[in-house]
């Protein structure tokens, strides 16, 4: 739902019931420490889930809220040994491990090392090529777009991915989800498939008492038709559709490193449409939180190569 402090005061109302003489009281540290991060209460948010990780070194939820805490601040070193782990050392975990390793790969990203990117998406984030879990094709398919954003081949990945996707049109359990579906079928071209999704998920807002059903008008359909807008070529109506609702998107649920994905699609629509005013605005935001990402200056470069800058500059 979004609802970040939420999140965070639902366990901090118990945590009086709780201290280290309970059995499991480290879980409930790295939950409280996510409700904190995803708050913006960094110090606290890394302080508790690094108290839940010396209650549990395999605790994967506090280990997890720390990383994002790294995310957050730019810390890509930190994240990186954070996250710095054999990749079978977790195999007889369900399937949240693959999320700690799109983690992993995040730092990469940031860093601009993409061929660790590719070679942590094909040996632990997508391992498992037979897992249609929906955390599994949400990792895959933000991650392979971050890729594309940044002119990186990756082949054939998406033609598998998609056909998980495709099978999943009509679930609508998350509509979080749902947009990252659109991810995939968008990143193999397969826009009549998104045709089909965008009528299921209009037939589905219609579902009484239901808050993903209650997201779809205002938020999931825009940003799922401004993911086919991009796909079929048509920058500027993608953008059209997804700047209106840029700061809305916090409904339909994921963390703030999650959501980045819709930040940089936006981005990527303004550049592709020639639209370096706001492609240079959006970017000089993404640069303000996170100036530690090679990739964004790379394109706030391109944003003002566009606007002619770089020639005001040379040639005053």
């Amino acid at each position: 739902m979004g609802d970040s402090a939420g999140l965070r005061d639902a366990v901090a109302r118990v945590l009086p019931a709780w201290d280290e003489k309970v059995p499991g009281h480290g879980f409930v540290e790295g939950m409280y420490a996510f409700g904190l991060e995803e708050s913006g209460d960094y110090a606290a948010a890394e302080r508790h889930g690094r108290q839940g990780v010396e209650s549990n070194p395999d605790d994967l939820w506090s280990i997890h809220a720390v990383a994002h805490v790294m995310e957050m601040q730019g810390r890509l070193e930190d994240g990186s040994q954070w996250l710095s782990q054999p990749l079978d050392i977790w195999d007889d975990r369900n399937a949240f491990k693959e999320h700690l390793w799109w983690h992993r790969a995040l730092f990469a990203f940031e860093r601009d090392d993409q061929e660790q990117v590719l070679a942590l998406y094909d040996d632990a984030v997508r391992r498992d090529k037979e897992s249609d879990f929906y955390l599994n094709l949400v990792n895959c398919a933000s991650l392979l777009w971050r890729l594309r954003f940044q002119a990186v081949e990756v082949g054939d990945r998406w033609e598998e991915l998609a056909d998980m996707c495709e099978a999943r049109i009509d679930d609508h359990v998350l509509v979080f989800s749902d947009v990252h579906f659109a991810m995939g079928l968008a990143g193999a071209g397969r826009t009549e498939a998104m045709e089909r999704q965008l009528a299921s998920l209009e037939a589905f807002a219609a579902t009484p008492d239901n808050f993903g059903a209650a997201t779809v008008g205002p938020v999931t359909l825009p940003l799922c038709r401004g993911l086919l807008a991009f796909a079929k070529g048509d920058y500027p109506g993608a953008v059209e559709l997804m700047l209106p609702i840029r700061r809305d998107t916090v409904c339909l649920g994921g963390s703030h490193a999650q959501r980045d994905i819709f930040n940089q699609f936006l981005i990527e629509a303004a550049l592709a449409a020639r639209d370096f005013k706001l492609a240079r605005a959006l970017l000089a935001e993404r640069a303000a939180l996170k100036p530690n990402s090679a990739g964004t200056w790379r394109k706030h470069a391109e944003a003002l190569e566009g606007l002619g800058a770089f020639d005001a500059v040379n040639n005053p």
